[in-house]
């Protein structure tokens, strides 16, 4: 195994499936089904769920609702994401732990640093929720800020295509993907993979990132094992 401890990043509009809104009970259990053999690996798994499939900040703004409020809202959906995601684990027999950037005592635990790597060493499943706790941030924010929290090795970024083009391959049949970027360079071309701020801050961390196809199953364990696919960002 490559990797010992891992930051996972799942996107919140991937839990809606096809449906395109809220939880798709088979890709949930997808999902846990994989987070769970990690776990039999003996791999400190840590997850980042946004809340997409529920309520999107940006998007909220958008449409003149107080940006603000609007977070706080998605950070609430990331919430829900992450409770559905731990009922799906224990249900299979993961221990999991959902950590809170914002207090709700009665479900689910506050955020500690200490806390999560203590959980993490036990073997139990971590999953952070509601963000940074603060509005302007997205959960690739998170994501990067959690990484270097826990010391995770690296951000496994689970997509819905298998890695990083240099524009859209959805819309774009002549679309090349990259197998290698470096951070300047993710910044410099304007790829939208994660926002800038997640970026600088595993190149300032030097914390890998792997971008891949979370919906081709047994892909999250083939990183883990090293195999080469999806793009790697690096310093």
């Amino acid at each position: 195994m490559k990797y010992k401890r891992i930051l996972l990043k799942l996107s919140g509009e991937a839990l809606a499936g096809d449906q395109g809104y809220g939880i798709t009970p088979e890709v949930l259990g997808q999902f846990a089904d994989e987070v769970k053999e990690l776990n039999e690996l003996g791999i400190e798994v840590a997850v980042v769920i946004g809340g997409g499939n529920i309520h999107r900040g940006v998007a909220g703004s958008t449409k003149g609702m107080d940006r603000t409020t609007s977070d706080h809202m998605g950070m609430l959906a990331t919430v829900i994401n992450a409770l559905a995601l731990q009922d799906s684990l224990e249900r299979k027999g993961v221990y999991t732990r959902v950590l809170s950037a914002i207090k709700m005592q009665e479900i689910c635990e506050s955020y500690i640093r200490r806390r999560a790597m203590r959980h993490l060493e036990k073997g139990r499943v971590v999953i952070f929720a509601a963000g940074t706790g603060n509005p302007y941030f997205t959960t690739d924010t998170t994501a990067a800020l959690r990484a270097n929290e826990i010391d995770a090795d690296i951000i496994m970024k689970a997509t819905k295509v298998d890695g990083i083009y240099d524009k859209d391959p959805v819309v774009h049949k002549d679309a090349v993907k990259f197998d290698e970027l470096k951070y300047i360079d993710v910044l410099n071309r304007g790829i939208k993979v994660m926002d800038s701020a997640a970026i600088s801050l595993c190149m300032d961390n030097n914390i890998e990132i792997r971008v891949f196809n979370t919906f081709e199953k047994g892909n999250i364990k083939r990183v883990v094992m090293g195999e080469d696919i999806g793009t790697k960002v690096v310093k």
